[in-house]
């Protein structure tokens, strides 16, 4: 028998998703049926959408030899910190992710990537601790490519990741900048609207008119600074669709530079020989907060930037 109490970062939740978290390696027949059987809240028998509130007590009547194999072991070993921080207090970080590092773990990449850094940041910090936290793990509400740079925004408790997601949702409560030089002129703001698809096989997207069946995407680009044939552009994303800066503005005519996949190669080539780039030149230098509520309503007109990296810098200067 162990008894779990409900803290800052399980409440709110529904019993079976609970449950799901703290009983990681076990298949959701299981969860149920324990729950009519081996689970009870404050003493009593409970359902699976019951809501747990801070100070419950969750008693889970299961041998101590099951629950181990059931419960998701976690990585004793740490990771090179590589990230610096742009912004923390307590309840969010926005971390700054260097090129070449991915935001999550994928099948090339499980353990050191920009989530598992922060995680362990905050546990030598000892602002999170996962003995005692075991169905919460600070995490991200939004994803840069590997070789994109900039910043990425962290929930740090399990209330502030939850109302970070919603206002990412809602769409205008946090805005998301990126810089970037794109082949061509571009003499005024583009208003980009169009709809995609993604090929998994070739992890590759297809812009399509609103019309035709797919995801809407919209970005919204701006000119900074041109000459040389190139365009220093601001995008701003509306919508948060895979590779969709990349894609929209090679739709529009204005590819990235070094941009394989969906760039201009004789731009990549010339880019390539002079500058050494071999890949796009993106960087999320801008988020900003708008019209907060609840918790984090202190953060309305927050606006945190993140200085171009060397290289990109270099380039700027080069071209322009």
């Amino acid at each position: 028998m162990i008894i779990i109490e409900i803290g800052k970062n399980e409440q709110n939740q529904r019993l079976d998703k609970f449950l799901k978290k703290y009983l990681g390696n076990a298949p959701l027949s299981y969860i149920y049926k324990a729950i009519r059987k081996d689970v009870k809240v404050n003493g009593r028998r409970a359902k699976e959408d019951t809501m747990l509130e801070l100070g419950d007590m969750v008693t889970l009547y299961i041998p101590d030899e099951e629950l181990s194999k059931l419960t998701k072991t976690r990585r004793s070993s740490r990771v090179k910190r590589q990230f610096n921080i742009a912004y923390e207090d307590e309840n969010i970080l926005i971390a700054e992710k260097p090129f070449g590092l991915l935001t999550h773990g994928d099948r090339t990449e499980k353990k050191n990537h920009l989530a598992n850094q922060v995680v362990d940041y905050l546990i030598e910090k000892g602002d999170y601790n996962p003995r005692i936290e075991r169905s919460f793990t600070p995490a991200s509400v939004n994803r840069l490519d590997r070789n994109t740079t900039g910043l990425v925004l962290f929930g740090k408790t399990n209330a502030a990741l939850q109302k970070l997601n919603q206002m990412i949702r809602e769409k205008d409560k946090v805005n998301k900048y990126y810089m970037t030089i794109v082949k061509g002129v571009v003499k005024e703001e583009l208003h980009l609207k169009d709809k995609m698809v993604k090929d998994e096989k070739t992890n590759k997207v297809t812009v399509l008119s609103l019309n035709e069946t797919g995801r809407e995407m919209e970005t919204i680009v701006r000119p900074v600074q041109t000459g040389k044939g190139f365009t220093l552009v601001e995008v701003e994303i509306i919508t948060g669709r895979t590779h969709q800066i990349r894609a929209h503005l090679a739709k529009a005519g204005h590819p990235i530079i070094g941009d394989v996949k969906y760039g201009d190669k004789r731009v990549n080539e010339m880019v390539r020989r002079k500058f050494n780039l071999t890949t796009q030149l993106l960087h999320a230098y801008k988020l900003s907060f708008r019209g907060c509520t609840g918790e984090l309503a202190y953060l309305n007109d927050l606006e945190i930037y993140a200085e171009l990296p060397d290289d990109f810098a270099n380039i700027r200067r080069e071209l322009f």
